[in-house]
């Protein structure tokens, strides 16, 4: 049984996403840890390109040098990573590479 159509997610207003990114940030309590993650909009394209792709996963994970990093994997209609295809990391964190003059990042 399909659990995926492509549609999954929503809209939250910036209110919301200031107040729940600020909760954040206030429980870890340390302003050098990775707050966000930024990733290319052709890295995300050919992602979501493969066959059969719905969408993303976007799974945790602490690298070896013991760093916060972001794993994005493609996700198809029956809920199943996509494990063979493409798995993205490398992102650019945040800090260093924060917003800059917005309300978000800050």
């Amino acid at each position: 049984m399909e659990v995926f159509n492509g549609n999954e997610g929503g809209e939250i207003d910036l209110a919301t996403a200031k107040a729940w990114i600020g909760n954040y940030s206030e429980k870890l309590m340390e302003s050098d840890v990775v707050k966000a993650h930024f990733f290319g909009k052709e890295v995300l394209q050919r992602l979501l390109a493969q066959e059969g792709c719905m969408g993303a996963r976007m799974y945790y994970g602490i690298d070896h040098d013991g760093q916060k990093q972001l794993i994005l994997v493609g996700v198809d209609a029956y809920g199943k990573d996509l494990e063979e295809g493409i798995i993205l990391d490398k992102s650019s964190p945040c800090p260093p590479y924060c917003s800059v003059g917005t309300t978000l990042g800050n």
